[in-house]
């Protein structure tokens, strides 16, 4: 199933090491980084929350949340600095910040500011859905089955573990570092090929049941779950296309 992502934008090594851990605990795929080109890439790709030091070299925090509010990107970020002075925090909540945490602080206190952050920003919690439905095609999470006309599609668990990922963004097109990443996880030390290898796997499956067009390519970045656009050429009802929540 797929969890949501935090990246942590910070230079100091044991301080971003430290928080990668404890989030992990807490069941988030983490990634951390240490300079600010690569926040802006990770939090423009496939981070659900930003954990951001102000002074990061290269681009610092505040222009690289700067950036992501100038390019409309509503990803929640929390600021984490060094300095104390009240002009340092208002600069960054009028930047968009959604919090302010000065150092020293607390790991345990940090992970409660981040629960707290991501179910006010309505970023949906670690929990399964009862299903998806687009149409034929059944996505069931608490079953860990697709079926298709209420047929098993047979799907191995990566293969699932993508097709949630591709279903739950439909007509969403996502890169094939967001999907290695939200499927496989940050440790994984496989390249992009395997992306293309699984959703290979997967067409195939699908395709065995009539559903082999449901996910679409798109060149130079990734895949496309487009089950609705591939149900208005058949004719169908859009209001086929139904996300039961539990």
């Amino acid at each position: 199933m797929p969890v949501q992502t935090i990246v942590v934008a910070e230079d100091d090594e044991p301080i971003r090491e430290l928080l990668v851990h404890h989030l992990r605990r807490e069941g988030y795929s983490v990634v951390g980084v240490p300079d600010g080109l690569a926040a802006l890439r990770h939090a423009r790709t496939v981070a659900d929350l930003l954990i951001l030091d102000i002074g990061l070299p290269g681009i610092d925090g505040y222009e690289v949340a700067r950036t992501l509010r100038r390019e409309n990107r509503v990803i929640p970020i929390v600021m984490l600095t060094a300095h104390t002075d009240e002009v340092d925090r208002v600069v960054g909540f009028e930047l968009g910040a959604d919090d302010y945490v000065c150092k020293p602080f607390s790991p345990r206190e940090m992970v409660a500011r981040v629960k707290a952050i991501l179910r006010r920003s309505g970023v949906p919690q670690n929990r399964e859905r009862a299903a998806l439905r687009f149409g034929r095609l059944v996505i069931d999470e608490r079953a860990r089955e697709v079926r298709v006309d209420g047929i098993d599609a047979g799907l191995k668990p990566r293969e699932f573990a993508l097709l949630v990922e591709l279903a739950s963004n439909p007509g969403m097109a996502l890169s094939r570092e967001r999907l290695l990443q939200k499927v496989w996880g940050f440790d994984f030390c496989g390249d992009t090929r395997t992306v293309d290898v699984h959703v290979y796997r997967l067409r195939g499956r699908l395709g065995d049941c009539g559903m082999g067009d449901v996910i679409t390519t798109v060149h130079g970045l990734g895949y496309k779950f487009a089950a609705l656009e591939s149900m208005k050429s058949l004719g169908a009802a859009e209001d086929e296309a139904v996300l039961v929540v539990s």
